[in-house]
């Protein structure tokens, strides 16, 4: 299942699950595979930003991978961002050993020039090697690094192993259509463009020309539906159905609480056994609690998957 720049549909990024006291928790890491199995999902991607990658061990971070392998019968991407190439190489043959469709790659936040970011990948992908398809990450909002649509062409037509963008800039629908008007016009080649933000966009992104989602929204059998129905040509069906969930998208997108809130949803949807984080950690005060509670009661109405009681 080697990852392609045909991909499509929804690659949950997946979080990692923690027991009270901080160990890894391999029971919550079955459930919550068995779960994206039964939500429908397209392929996972784990040790992203959501998966709290920064806070394992390199022993950890290959024995989760090897754990969610063996758990799916469909494509994992392997998030193996490091300061240095060294991390990057020996995650990435790790993963690739296990089983791994691919990896994901994201830039340092120091990068500030076209050049920089050019050449870095250029490393990137001498240390991973040529066979290892790789997604480029792209999130300004959070690495601070802004690659314009020119960029991202440099990247792909450079390294074919470069075969997907998860898409994160915001604004970005533009840029989705610039990637694709430069595919029709024959200046680059083909690539999987698939859009996180929480799904915060994904109504529009999807008819832009992105191929699904890659993010760790808590109900990824809504993203799964959206991305189908938009597919089939429903648009009032996904439309009406995402904004049913636009509150709680909203809610959850807050910087510092997504996370939290994510974990809270899972665990209430009996999937993870708590919303623990590693330290350093942020917790949903019983405030916020409460109003995430009251934004599923609401969804309920709409979406019975929210009822939760």
């Amino acid at each position: 299942m080697t990852l392609s720049n045909t991909a499509s549909g929804v690659f949950a990024i997946a979080p990692t699950p923690f027991t009270t006291d901080g160990a890894v928790d391999n029971t919550s890491i079955d459930r919550l595979a068995d779960f994206y199995t039964t939500a429908g999902v397209d392929g996972v991607t784990i040790l992203g930003q959501l998966g709290e990658a920064p806070k394992l061990d390199q022993t950890e971070s290959v024995d989760i991978v090897r754990r969610f392998i063996a758990r799916v019968s469909f494509p994992v991407v392997v998030g193996v961002s490091a300061p240095g190439y060294a991390g990057v190489r020996s995650l990435s043959a790790a993963a690739m050993d296990a089983g791994a469709a691919g990896v994901m790659i994201a830039p340092p936040s120091s990068l500030r020039t076209d050049d920089q970011i050019v050449n870095y990948y250029a490393g990137a992908a001498e240390a991973i090697g040529p066979d290892v398809p790789f997604v480029l990450q792209d999130y300004p909002l959070t690495f601070t690094v802004v690659m314009t649509p020119h960029v991202i062409r440099r990247i792909v037509n450079d390294h074919p192993n470069c075969v997907m963008l998860k898409h994160e800039d915001w604004p970005g629908l533009e840029k989705i259509s610039a990637l694709r008007r430069f595919e029709a016009e024959g200046s680059m080649p083909r690539l999987s463009i698939l859009c996180g933000n929480g799904g915060l966009f994904l109504d529009f992104e999807t008819e832009r020309g992105a191929d699904g989602a890659m993010t760790g929204y808590c109900f990824p059998d809504f993203l799964v539906d959206v991305v189908r129905l938009q597919a089939a040509g429903e648009r009032e069906a996904a439309h009406d159905l995402f904004d049913a969930h636009l509150p709680l998208l909203r809610y959850e997108q807050q910087p510092g609480v997504g996370l939290a809130v994510r974990k809270y949803v899972l665990m209430r949807r009996g999937v993870l056994a708590s919303d623990s984080q590693r330290a350093p950690a942020s917790r949903l005060t019983d405030t916020a609690r409460t109003e995430v509670d009251y934004l599923l009661a609401r969804l309920a109405r709409h979406d019975a998957r929210a009822k939760l009681d």
